[in-house]
């Protein structure tokens, strides 16, 4: 069977997944890769076939997504040109990690694409759910990578088909141990809010991930470090505690190594508030930004004992199989309902 396998390069998790699945993809059908956005911070482990722009979110300093520079770093006739000029129609299947380019390449084509993602748990009628909900920011989260049919990984499993995360094989392997600091990786916010935030609390060591730096240096109690996937990992097995944006894989790997967990969820980035919900519903501690008002909330996390373990298997091979037997049932993965044809004409226009 040839199959492509596609999969988004905003944030890390993305990439990390894919650097476990692909090796076991690779000894069940003949792969190829796609790869499209910017904003990830380590790299993929295996030869790409194809590198698309794609579209990508970027990350702001105030903690959250600056949607100016989305929007302004978007090309719609590039991002539709991408699409029509994917030759999706040479594989028999396209297995799809919420990237866009293959998604609707193989929705105007006609060609079986399934999804292999935690977004595809996130949009779950079961999955945990903040509060507050915004139908444009689910809207949007439905129809970036459109894809029927699928698998999803999510903190627990919640329904047939969603399954627990994929941990990396560095983090199964490494010696856990406990140093004393704690790990920041808040992505969307700069240096000088992170230093004088966590300035508060000083009889801590932090150790803080900035994507605003090149260089390593220290302020107060604050070592600040480049993004290295190396120092990063050695950081997270050895810390008491992480205090992480609310994404998956890292919070996921945390709980697995039974670290203190913090998360901080992004503005503007709805499916992040969905997963504090998950997060939450364990006993994680969710903060709504960093502010003077949460200080004491940080202050009372630093003090408990408490500590979430999870014991998550691995179940990858068993998820692949699962995936490759969804494309065998007929027209499962095409994707034919109401919704999608009512913005067909959108679509279209734009091609």
């Amino acid at each position: 069977m040839k199959v492509l396998y596609a999969t988004q390069a905003t944030g890390n998790g993305h990439i990390s997944r894919a650097n476990e699945i692909i090796p076991l993809l690779q000894k069940k059908c003949d792969l190829d890769i796609l790869v499209s956005g910017t904003q990830a911070d380590v790299g993929i482990n295996h030869p790409v076939t194809f590198r698309r722009k794609g579209f990508s979110f970027i990350f702001g300093k105030k903690g959250g997504i600056d949607l100016f520079k989305t929007f302004k770093q978007f090309q719609s006739k590039k991002f539709i040109s991408e699409i029509k000029n994917l030759p999706v129609e040479n594989y028999d299947l396209v297995i799809n990690d919420f990237e866009p380019i293959s998604a609707w390449a193989c929705k105007l084509k006609d060609i079986p694409c399934i999804s292999m993602s935690h977004q595809f748990a996130v949009l779950h009628t079961s999955s945990p759910k903040p509060v507050k909900a915004d139908p444009i920011a689910w809207m949007v989260l439905r129809y970036y990578a459109p894809c029927k049919t699928g698998v999803g990984f999510h903190f627990k499993s919640f329904a047939e088909n969603i399954f627990t995360p994929v941990i990396r094989k560095e983090i199964r392997s490494a010696t856990i141990t406990n140093l004393g600091h704690y790990t920041v990786y808040l992505p969307a916010y700069d240096d000088k809010k992170l230093i004088a935030f966590f300035s508060n609390f000083k009889n801590v060591q932090w150790q803080v991930f900035s994507k605003h730096t090149r260089k390593s240096y220290q302020v107060n109690n604050c070592m600040i470090k480049p993004v290295s996937a190396t120092e990063f990992t050695a950081s997270f097995t050895s810390c008491e505690g992480i205090l992480c944006g609310a994404g998956f894989e890292t919070p996921a790997e945390a709980m697995y190594m039974g670290k203190k967990l913090l998360v901080v969820p992004m503005k503007h980035q709805y499916e992040q508030h969905c997963n504090a919900a998950g997060a939450a519903e364990l006993g994680v501690l969710v903060v709504k930004k960093l502010k003077d008002k949460y200080i004491h909330l940080v202050d009372n996390w630093l003090t408990e004992s408490k500590m979430i373990r999870v014991d998550y298997k691995d179940e990858t091979n068993k998820i692949i199989d699962r995936v490759l037997s969804l494309s065998a049932l007929p027209g499962e993965s095409r994707l034919h309902n109401k919704q999608l044809k009512d913005i067909e004409p959108m679509i279209a226009q734009w091609i």
